[in-house]
């Protein structure tokens, strides 16, 4: 693959990844705005730090409910980054926005301020070495600052336990062909971060866990193809024959069985929230 395949290849991928982002943020808006409802904070902090931002979707709630405060939006993405940019610009939060592009993974961080919020929504699982980025936090955090670590039990499910009618369940064991994958890839998802926390050098004040089950919005149909399109790429091997012919049918976007063309569609997923204190 030449240095310019590479590069569209990994723009097609950012692409990709800033949909499921997006329509992550929109479907789950008010399931976010609880978590950060939630959240233990004295006073309205003054500068927070969004890690792994991602295309906002942590930034925006963040400051729908602290609207004095600025953030500093942190990903590896120029193109996440961008769109978030452009996000802020149109909801008229441009000034109170700054973005920086930085791989958590790096042991040297960039010059990140001294934030007394630091918010961590579905990416402490992806690093590297999550220990060392913890710590990290700790000293970067204003004394008695607070850390949100919010985690996803897996992806969402979307389809009624007994579709698609020729392969019921097929949801199911198509999450459990990926168990493989992400036990290798991201070791640390589902994990307790309670007692990594505190391990880091933090007082644990509160864990919440939110629970959706039922979730209808008008872009469901999307989030629930492009999540299913995500869940294939790392299934396929595992998948029965049969199973991938009945989630290729779904997934075609032109064919009788699209996904798109469901009316039984509905978000179940939950995602736990640790709200821990530097001392």
């Amino acid at each position: 693959m030449t240095h310019t395949h590479e590069h569209g290849h990994h723009q097609h991928q950012d692409s990709e990844q800033a949909e499921i982002l997006d329509l992550d943020a929109e479907v789950l808006a008010d399931h976010v705005a609880a978590i950060t409802e939630w959240l233990p904070v004295k006073s309205g902090p003054h500068h927070i730090v969004d890690l792994a931002s991602g295309t906002g979707a942590g930034t925006f709630a963040l400051l729908d409910r602290f609207p004095e405060a600025h953030v500093t939006a942190v990903d590896a993405s120029p193109g996440h980054l961008r769109r978030l940019r452009e996000k802020a610009s149109a909801r008229g939060v441009g000034e109170q926005v700054r973005t920086v592009q930085a791989d958590l993974d790096h042991a040297t961080w960039p010059d990140l301020g001294t934030p007394d919020l630091v918010w961590a929504s579905a990416s402490m699982h992806h690093m590297a070495d999550p220990d060392r980025a913890l710590r990290t936090v700790r000293d970067l955090l204003a004394p008695h600052g607070l850390f949100a670590v919010v985690e996803l039990a897996g992806m969402p499910r979307f389809l009624p336990e007994d579709a698609p009618a020729d392969r019921p369940g097929l949801e199911e064991r198509l999450h459990a062909a990926t168990e493989h994958f992400h036990a290798e890839h991201v070791p640390h998802r589902g994990a307790d971060w309670g007692p990594m926390l505190t391990a880091a050098g933090f007082a644990v004040e509160g864990r919440l866990t939110v629970a959706v089950d039922g979730s209808r919005h008008a872009s469901i149909g999307r989030y629930a193809l492009t999540a299913l399109q995500r869940l294939r790429a790392a299934a396929a091997a595992e998948l029965a024959a049969e199973d991938l012919i009945a989630l290729d049918r779904l997934l075609d976007t032109h064919g009788p069985h699209s996904i798109l063309r469901r009316d039984d569609l509905a978000v179940r997923t939950e995602r736990t929230v640790w709200a821990a204190r530097r001392d």
